[in-house]
């Protein structure tokens, strides 16, 4: 009975090891099968740790020794994977061209907001280089120079002209982009926000209509005759 006992538990820990990886994916922005993997590397490090023990002929030690388990698993999978070289490449390629911007103002902004994974003056913080934290953030940056790269925009950025939409909708920057006060200049306030889009309305390639009238709804501004 004790025995069940302590199997359930077990269990238990092992789905709690489950929900905060994926809590702790989802807070930066990780891929979740990435985080999936790493759980169940540490799961199985912990459960071979308990089968040693006991090859040994030690007592398994209850619940508490497979939470040390876990956690020194933990401890080795988070070491060994800092040897892994993906994500340690922060390369920052030639501008070569931006948008015509409407006011210089309007350029400040968009470094405030969206450079950050949107163009060629990315920023790499120290944490940059910590694994998993530096998987997550080449991949924001590969993904958001794949969608539009402002620093390249001599060749043809075929969601650039979503730039408007987006402002109107503040669907971007992603939650985990500013989340624990990280990148607080990418908050734009309601003045800024306001002025931005004005801005942006009026740059060449960065709304989907040519005069760059887009209203909220995406309707021209001009009356009909």
């Amino acid at each position: 009975m004790r025995k069940l006992g302590m199997r359930a538990s077990q269990v238990l820990i092992a789905v709690a090891v489950v929900v905060v990886g994926m809590v702790a994916a989802w807070l930066i922005g990780l891929n979740f099968a990435v985080m999936a993997v790493l759980v169940a590397v540490v799961l199985v490090g912990a459960a071979g740790l308990q089968l040693i023990r006991r090859g040994s002929g030690e007592r398994s030690g209850g619940t508490a020794r497979f939470v040390l388990h876990v956690v020194a698993a933990a401890a080795v999978t988070f070491a060994i994977i800092q040897v892994i070289p993906a994500g340690r490449d922060h390369p920052n390629p030639t501008v070569t061209g931006e948008p015509e911007w409407a006011d210089p103002r309007a350029r400040d902004l968009m470094v405030s907001a969206c450079f950050g994974c949107h163009s060629n003056e990315v920023q790499w913080p120290a944490y940059s280089n910590v694994a998993p934290l530096s998987w997550a953030i080449s991949e924001h940056v590969d993904e958001g120079r794949a969608a539009v790269n402002y620093s390249e925009f001599d060749r043809p950025q075929e969601e650039a002209e979503e730039t408007l939409e987006v402002l109107l909708e503040q669907s971007m920057p992603p939650d985990y982009y500013t989340r624990f006060g990280l990148h607080s200049e990418a908050n734009l306030s309601e003045r800024q926000l306001a002025d931005l889009i004005m801005w942006v309305r009026a740059t060449p390639g960065l709304s989907d209509t040519e005069d760059g009238e887009d209203t909220e709804d995406g309707e021209d501004d001009s009356e009909g005759d």
